[in-house]
């Protein structure tokens, strides 16, 4: 078949390495291998059933078509709501955008502050498509290396030495994948106020906001209205197929967005979006902190088994469901590394490499987003390979 040159963008787009890892590994599930998944990005908790009901009644009485693109004004006011009574910050509705996704949120964000030859500071390791939807827009991350010293996370300081005269602001995530750890309150003070200063602009996603244990941190929504907050329904509501996220946006850029959104996406599916209304509701979120606390457990089994093992964790997470680890005392290629150890035992991690380029081929990140005997399964499983492959 004969085809047009490809653009550019298309060919630059660097591969999405945890979904590789999943399409194999979801390959030997299909041919009958037993195979432990600590590479997907997702709860393993199904969506409540008194959300999942809430979508049926909604859809049996009709809502089938297109919302308003902002989103139904009962969820954009739950979610006002939401930030009221769990942060204690006033948020007017009329400031929150329904999105299809926390993607959806970025690109829109990305789209409204981006242009070309732009660039925006980001934490190496970080989320890939960060990197990859703000190239879409012509503009580029720029990469800072961030460490066990800094918790793998942007400071102040680091923002203030790394700034150019084409960065256009800072894309922070707290708590951040692959690391699943925070940014202190006052450390994203600081680094707002250095932002403000150079004139640019703060987006912090939060999606992973309500899976925290030892603390809880404030929203970025408190410091100030000039600061993009990007939240989602994937993971702390446990529904990552529904597509569903919501975005806080400044209001002199709410109008440009609002455009953006209705070309881009139309609207949010209208089932999801009922679907959300009962997730804020409060007999949800018994639900909800019930499997936190579970995550929390699993947290605290997970990262001492991975030491024992001689895995170097070097930053405890505080969030999320996430460990990111030091595999170089085994392996110089982590790559190489999480593919080898998925043919061999079925269980299948994600290498550094998805989440930027400092000391990458040196770490791979492990998902507890499993019960805990399942976990002991697995990590047992890791722990035979290391043995077999004299690597212990």
């Amino acid at each position: 078949m004969s085809v047009g040159a490809m653009s550019a963008r298309a060919q630059a787009i660097e591969p999405f390495y945890a979904v590789a890892i999943f399409r194999e590994a979801m390959e030997m599930i299909n041919a009958g291998k037993d195979v432990r998944l600590m590479c997907v990005g997702e709860p393993d908790f199904p969506t409540p059933e008194r959300v999942v009901d809430a979508a049926v009644a909604a859809l049996r009485r009709g809502e089938t078509h297109y919302t308003v693109p902002t989103g139904i004004p009962e969820l954009r006011r739950a979610i006002a709501q939401h930030y009221h009574e769990r942060y204690g910050v006033s948020v007017p509705a009329e400031r929150i955008l329904v999105t299809v996704g926390a993607s959806g949120a970025l690109t829109l964000a990305f789209g409204v502050l981006a242009n070309p030859g732009d660039e925006f500071l980001m934490a190496d390791p970080g989320y890939p498509s960060n990197r990859a939807l703000l190239s879409f827009c012509g503009a580029q991350a720029r990469l800072i290396p961030v460490g066990a010293a800094e918790r793998f996370q942007l400071t102040a300081e680091l923002v203030e030495r790394w700034w150019t005269p084409t960065t256009k602001g800072v894309m922070a995530a707290s708590p951040a994948n692959p690391t699943g750890t925070t940014i202190p309150d006052a450390e994203l003070r600081a680094i707002h106020e250095v932002v403000r200063a150079k004139g640019g602009t703060l987006i912090v996603d939060e999606i992973y906001h309500g899976l925290t244990y030892e603390t809880h941190p404030q929203t970025a929504a408190a410091l100030g209205d000039d600061v993009f907050v990007i939240n989602s329904f994937s993971k702390y509501y446990n529904m990552t197929g529904w597509r569903l996220g919501w975005m806080v946006i400044p209001e002199p850029y709410f109008d440009a967005v609002e455009r953006m959104s209705q070309h881009m996406f139309i609207a949010p599916s209208a089932p999801s979006q009922w679907a959300g209304v009962a997730a804020l509701e409060p007999e949800s979120t018994v639900i909800y902190e019930t499997q936190r606390a579970e995550l929390h457990r699993r947290r605290d089994f997970v990262v001492p088994a991975l030491s024992q093992m001689g895995f170097d964790v070097a930053c405890r997470p505080d969030g999320a469901f996430y460990v990111y680890v030091d595999c170089s005392r085994y392996t110089d290629d982590s790559w190489s590394f999480v593919r080898e150890l998925l043919a061999e035992t079925g269980v299948a991690l994600t290498p550094g490499r998805d989440f930027g380029q400092h000391r990458a081929h040196e770490f791979v990140r492990f998902a507890y987003t499993a019960p805990i005997p399942q976990l002991e399964a697995a990590l047992q499983k890791v722990a035979g390979f290391l043995a077999r492959a004299g690597r212990r």
